[in-house]
């Protein structure tokens, strides 16, 4: 077995007497989509921002590759191959689609001077076109992503997370805000991404016709502790699950 690209043992983080995270272990394999699910409140944010580096876990490990990656800030953890979407667009509105690409990947690659100054495209300009090609919005690359659809901008969000050709992208509810005629087009996308660029992703989402399509295997979160791993036809026949979150 290859080593994993991600791995969380143990996982835990207190708020004064509420345990928003207690005790999750699993491992996201190289090439695999991963879905955590849960209730409101069943630790997946919490999770997912000890994982970025957001928040400093109160015990347990996380190792990317291999290293122990408990203690590193967000930054850091990006310089080492890992992408993020958020639930609420961080896009440029001023600066166009292909502009917003470029600015991802000097994130990666640079301080805060050659991100927003650094002139013409930085040599990206070839990377960004095969991505705007890839998501199907060559027809407005040029125009500021404040002008676009929800939708729309949306996928330059998602694009920009894969600038800096990441080992493992974070994507946090990709769904949310998405127009419902549009979110078998954006699994489509993302098993495209997988397929051809070969990381391995993470995915919270509520959607769960879109996380059962989409993922290889799913965790389910409640009360911060992990109720069952397993693939969307064994989570989909847990009793444990059903009754907890997916109802009948």
């Amino acid at each position: 077995m290859s080593t994993p690209v991600l791995r969380v043992t143990d996982l835990r983080k207190s708020y004064g007497a509420i345990q928003a995270v207690g005790g999750v272990s699993f491992e996201v394999r190289p090439g695999e989509i991963f879905g955590v699910i849960g209730p409101n409140g069943s630790g997946k944010t919490t999770l997912f921002n000890c994982m970025l580096g957001q928040i400093t876990p109160d015990a347990g490990r996380i190792e990317l590759n291999g290293d122990d990656v408990t203690k590193l800030g967000p930054l850091e953890l990006n310089r080492r191959g890992v992408g993020r979407t958020f639930q609420t667009l961080q896009v440029f509105g001023k600066m166009t689609v292909r502009e917003n690409l470029i600015v991802a990947a000097q994130e990666h690659q640079g301080t805060m001077w050659s991100r927003m100054f650094a002139p013409g495209d930085s040599g990206l300009g070839p990377k960004a076109d095969a991505l705007i090609d890839q998501f199907r919005i060559r027809h407005v690359a040029d125009k500021k992503a404040g002008t676009l659809s929800y939708g729309q901008q949306k996928l330059v969000d998602i694009g920009m997370a894969f600038m800096s050709d990441p080992d493992l992208v974070l994507l946090d509810e990709p769904c949310a805000g998405v127009n419902p005629s549009l979110v078998s087009g954006l699994s489509s996308l993302l098993k495209d991404l997988n397929r051809t660029r070969r990381g391995s992703f993470v995915v919270i989402e509520h959607n769960m016709d879109f996380v059962m399509d989409l993922c290889h295997r799913i965790m389910v979160m409640v009360e911060g502790k992990v109720m069952a791993i397993g693939t969307p036809a064994e989570i989909r026949a847990n009793k444990q699950v059903l009754d907890a979150y997916l109802g009948n």
